[in-house]
């Protein structure tokens, strides 16, 4: 599907899989992308770090997001900013979809 130039709604653009993580770029540029992600529940993505900020937006449903051992809730219509270099993880809390924005500087 050509996502440039139409009026799309991003949750629709991803599904569900039982006990699955499914992802799908939108844009993969050298100075960034822009990754949808769609996580059944209790599946999620182990601690890690990246070299730079990620912007997370949730889509649908719910995740914990934990930053250097500190965990919170993020629900649909929330953000959050994973700083770089800090370890980071997330777990849905019950389905959930978001876009991953990370630009590279």
């Amino acid at each position: 599907m050509e996502l440039i130039g139409k009026a799309l709604t991003m949750s629709g653009l991803v599904a569900y899989h039982d006990g699955s993580v499914v992802s799908k770029t939108l844009i993969d540029k050298k100075i960034g992308t822009l990754t949808l992600f769609s996580f059944d529940a209790g599946q999620g993505l182990s601690e890690h770090t990246v070299p730079y900020d990620a912007f997370v937006q949730v889509v649908d449903g719910e995740a914990e997001v934990t930053i250097e051992g500190s965990a919170q809730t993020v629900a649909a219509g929330q953000m959050i900013i994973m700083p770089a270099n800090k370890p980071h993880s997330l777990k849905a809390v019950k389905p959930f979809k978001m876009l991953l924005v990370m630009i590279r500087a």
